[in-house]
This record gives structure tokens, sequence and C-alpha cells, in this order.
């Protein structure tokens, strides 16, 4: 859903935007906000930081709108603006566009191209949110993070746009290669970590075709997070595929090391955000809560090869996959046992 706010002093238009739109408001596809003038506009981006689209009107009292967009781009720069107005002379076109707006329609308004440059809008903010995802994901960037990259986030309004801490329906999956630990005790250091790391990219892959990112690297094993449209079913496909790739792999000829994952995966709520230390300027954008334990500790009774998934979730996947009943097992700071499944195929 994209959150939209309407800045316009006429109040007729708040009844004629939902007419118009009440489709798509219907289908929650927008979710429109409305203010009278660019003061109640500002305090409108301030407790709702989620809006990602402006569409604001030129003369209104208090503040007007290009006053109103230039304060937008010191406090919500990732927010984009379409100006609405009955000036559409070039001077204010020009004065518009040279102050951050992303589009200009002109009154009265065709509702055809007011929908039309809303779905562009769409799209610049969806690509914007796509590259700030990649950034958040680039574990280089996270470590090495200097204090000249923190100030320019804080003067972002970083808090409420690029560090927005969000309940989320994910799923959440531990990828562990079995008896690495030991195998690594017997070889060079070197050929331990390349060999880590091939089989890292064997698994990476096959979370990546699958929607997932990799949330963290973990000694010899891997958190995976999905999320969207069937992220249950897309993080065991991706662990099927783990496991099969790993499995075609050949033996370490020297001493017949195979290498095979268990994998335990949990479907639920979870908090994403960033968590770490600010004195130590170092935060890691990741997702936390029971699910998360959950998964952990699954993987922890899986054994070589298999893949636990608890009740809950083989409820929901039971007519897409082969499972196998495992039975109740007890878990750390759960009062009551876990029925346990195993995914087959």
């Amino acid at each position: 859903m994209f959150k939209i706010l309407v800045a316009d002093d006429e109040k007729d238009l708040e009844g004629l935007i939902k007419q118009k739109f009440r489709r798509q408001i219907r289908e929650n596809k927008y979710e429109f906000y409305f203010a009278l003038n660019g003061i109640e506009a500002l305090n409108m981006l301030n407790e709702h930081p989620e809006i990602s689209i402006l569409l604001s009107d030129i003369n209104m009292p208090e503040l007007d709108g290009l006053t109103l967009l230039s304060k937008l781009n010191e406090s919500s720069s990732l927010v984009k603006t379409v100006m609405v107005s009955a000036y559409g002379d070039m001077e204010n076109i020009r004065t518009a566009m040279n102050r951050g707006a992303f589009d200009f329609v002109v009154k009265p308004i065709n509702f055809v191209d007011l929908e039309l440059t809303i779905e562009k809008t769409i799209q610049q903010v969806l690509q914007v949110k796509k590259t700030l995802q990649a950034i958040k994901e680039n574990n280089i960037l996270r470590m090495y993070v200097d204090e000249t990259v923190l100030n320019f986030m804080s003067h972002q309004n970083s808090e409420s746009t690029l560090l927005v801490n969000e309940t989320v329906q994910a799923t959440i999956v531990f990828f562990d290669i079995c008896s690495f630990t030991s195998f690594a005790e017997k070889e060079s250091a070197d050929k331990v970590v390349k060999l880590l790391n091939r089989y890292f990219d064997v698994m990476v892959k096959e979370i990546i075709s699958q929607g997932g990112h990799v949330d963290k690297f973990m000694g010899d094993a891997i958190m995976a997070v999905f999320r969207g449209d069937y992220h249950l079913d897309r993080a065991i496909e991706a662990s099927l595929a783990v496991r099969k790739e790993l499995l075609d792999l050949p033996s370490i000829s020297d001493n017949h090391f195979k290498p095979k994952v268990a994998i335990g995966l949990k479907s639920g709520e979870v908090i994403s955000g960033n968590i770490g230390s600010a004195n130590l300027r170092r935060l890691d954008y990741t997702v936390i809560g029971d699910v998360v334990n959950t998964a952990q500790r699954l993987q922890s009774k899986s054994k070589a090869s298999q893949i636990l998934i608890d009740h809950h979730d083989y409820e929901q996947i039971k007519q897409s996959f082969n499972c196998e009943v495992i039975g109740e097992m007890t878990f750390k700071n759960k009062k009551n046992p876990i029925l346990v499944y195993e995914v087959v195929s």
C-alpha cells in the first residue's frame, strides 16, 4: 500500500479524491492523508514517516506549496512531490522543479492524468527504496560505515526513513553445514576459508533465486530472510535447492568430507530494524523475535540433510510439499513441546 498526502486548502478536494480513487482505496493500493496547508502537511509527514508521495497545491494559507517544497527537502528527502495547481505558468513550474518537485499537474485536474502521474511517481519511489535496501544489505558498508556517512544519514531524517523499525511477516531460515567445524580443525586456514566460501556461494545463489536475502553469515552457518508473497513456500523451495546442490558437490578427496546441510525454518511476525551499538558505530539491519529463535532451535535439532518445520508452518504448506511427522520436541524457553515435521520433497 502506498501512502499519499494531499496538501490543498480546497476542502472539496478530499471528497473528490476519495471518489475518483475509491477502487484503489478499496483494494488497499492507496491510502490518502489530507492537509489544508503546508504547516499541517509538515506535521502530517512527521507523524507518518511512511508517507512516500505528496500532492501539493501552490497557493495555500500559512505555508504555500513552494515553501513547503523547500522545507521538505530539509526534512523528508525521500518523499516525492507532485505539484497540483492552477498556477501552471512556466515560472511556477520551473520554480517547483528547481526546488525538487518530481512532476507538475495543472488544475482543473484530469484524474486520468493524475493517476498516471501517481503511478510514475510510485515507480520512482520503488527504485529509491530498492537502492536503499541494497545499501542496507551490503555487509561491508554496514561494518565499515564511518562518521561522515553517519552524519549524512542523520541529516536525512534517517530515524523515520532509512532506519525505520517495523513489524513484518517473514520466514527465517538457518542453514548449518554439518561437521564443518571438525573438518576445519584438520585443515589449513586457507583451504578452510576457500572451501567455506565456495559452499556459501552455492547456498546464496539458491537463496537469492527464491527472493530471499542473507541476513548474516555465522561461522559455517547462514541466516536468511524471506519476505513478500508466498515467503514460506519460497523459503522451503530454497532449502530444498540448497540441500540438493550441496549433496551434488564432490567429496574432499583426502579426507572424504561431504558437504551436507541441516536446516530449520519458521514463519511469522518479526521485528525488522537496526540493532547494534551506537557507541561502537556498528549497526546491523536484521530481524529479531520469537520466530527467529524458533527457526534457530529447529535447525539445532535438525540432522544432516534434514529440513525441520513446526506444525503451524506444516498446515500452511502440506498441500504443496511432502512432509513426514517427526514428533514433539522440547525447546529452550518454550513452555510446551512443539510438534515438528521434516520436509522431504
